[in-house]
């Protein structure tokens, strides 16, 4: 009885192990972003759509950006980049520190990868730095909360 219940005990670790994950980023600063991204871009969304790609990825969401002003590398008139979540029908990737994406969305973009592949984020949302417009001031750049410090965009893309 107790080499029936260590076995089914290790078959259900072994099980459980292969379907766990875990994503661990290091914080990184601004010189390392830059350093380690091959293309930054400042554009605005235009499409975001969801697909199921092959195992192990599951779901990723594929960003599409119009580009104002490319601040480093050669992307093109748009760029395309994949985000590790998403939702297909009623199947939902979450990834912790993978940012949303709406279409209208202003943002500044860190992007890793070599062609032909789609080319990801520097660190998930280390790698997006969100533009606000406001009536009268600067154009404003933020990562993460928009109550944290703010800079304008003149100043960032030096």
């Amino acid at each position: 009885m107790r080499l029936t219940s260590i076995a089914c005990f290790l078959a259900g670790g072994v099980f459980v192990s292969a379907v766990a994950t875990a994503t661990v980023l290091l914080p990184a600063d601004f010189q390392t972003a830059v350093t380690e991204s091959g293309v930054i871009v400042h554009g605005r969304v235009v499409d975001v759509r969801s697909a199921v790609t092959a195992p192990p990825h599951g779901i990723e969401t594929f960003v599409t950006v119009a580009v104002v002003d490319a601040l480093k590398g050669n992307p093109g008139s748009s760029v395309t980049f994949r985000v590790p979540s998403g939702q297909v029908g009623r199947y939902r990737r979450v990834v912790v520190g993978a940012p949303e994406f709406v279409e209208g969305d202003e943002v500044v973009v860190f992007l890793r990868g070599q062609a032909p592949a789609i080319p990801a984020l520097f660190g998930l949302s280390q790698g997006v730095y969100r533009v606000a417009r406001q009536t009268g001031t600067p154009t404003i750049v933020t990562r993460g909360d928009a109550a944290r410090g703010r800079i304008p965009l003149e100043m960032f893309a030096r």
